[in-house]
Formats: structure tokens, C-alpha cells, sequence
């Protein structure tokens, strides 16, 4: 590990969790249109408020490396079902290319459950 190695995670957490804060955020400006994409697609409106929390609490999480690996993990989950959920169409490349950036995300997050936050975080701090 060189000494670069705990800024570049730090970077590289704060990049992945910025996604999720903002549309977290805005899911709550726009609660309304998202639950009627959400019915629209077969998936409860309802489930708008864990949604909403899971973005935000855990980019929140991510962002300062706060039971990183947990908050990593349903993260992962998550992106991968709303991936297969909402852009699983192989006739449209726009949403295919929509699905690998979920993929992509997913893959990212896993790599923060196997090697945690880094140094530049809370849990860092522990050890």
C-alpha cells in the first residue's frame, strides 16, 4: 500500500456515494412522479420510503465510511435489482448501457465489502 492509497479510497467513496445522496434527494422532490414510474414498472409505490432511505442513509454511510461494509452490501443489492428492475431491456441500448452502469456500480461496492473503507473513514479510525 503506498501512501496515496487512503486519499484515493476516500476519493473513490466519496464518487460512489454521491449518486445515491442526489437521487435519494430527489426522489423526495419528486415523490409523486417516482411512485407512479415505480407502479408503472410492477414495482409497489410504496416502496418509494425505504428506497429514499437506503439511498440516502447509505451514501450517507459510504460517504463517511460508517459501517462501510453493511451499507456497501445492501448498496450492491440494491443497485443490482433496480438495474434488472428498471432497465432490463435488451432491445434498447440506452437502458442496456443503464444496467452496465449498474453493474459497474455493484462491482464497486463489493470491492468496499471485501476491503472496507480505508484509513480516511470512521471505521478506519477503530483500527
Amino acid at each position: 500500500m503506498n501512501a496515496a492509497t487512503p486519499l484515493i479510497m476516500l476519493v473513490g467513496r466519496v464518487l460512489m456515494a454521491i449518486i445515491f445522496i442526489v437521487a435519494g434527494l430527489g426522489k423526495i422532490g419528486g415523490l409523486e412522479g417516482t411512485q407512479g414510474y415505480m407502479e408503472m414498472m410492477g414495482v409497489p409505490g410504496v416502496l418509494i420510503y425505504p428506497t429514499i432511505a437506503l439511498e440516502v442513509l447509505g451514501g450517507l454511510a459510504i460517504l463517511v465510511g460508517f459501517q462501510t461494509r453493511i451499507a456497501a452490501f445492501l448498496l450492491a443489492g440494491f443497485t443490482l435489482l433496480s438495474g434488472l428492475l428498471f432497465h432490463f431491456d435488451l432491445s434498447n441500448q440506452a437502458e442496456m448501457t443503464s444496467l452496465m452502469k449498474n453493474l459497474a456500480i455493484a462491482g464497486g461496492f463489493l470491492f468496499l465489502v471485501a476491503h472496507g473503507p480505508g484509513k480516511l473513514s470512521l471505521d478506519g479510525r477503530k483500527n
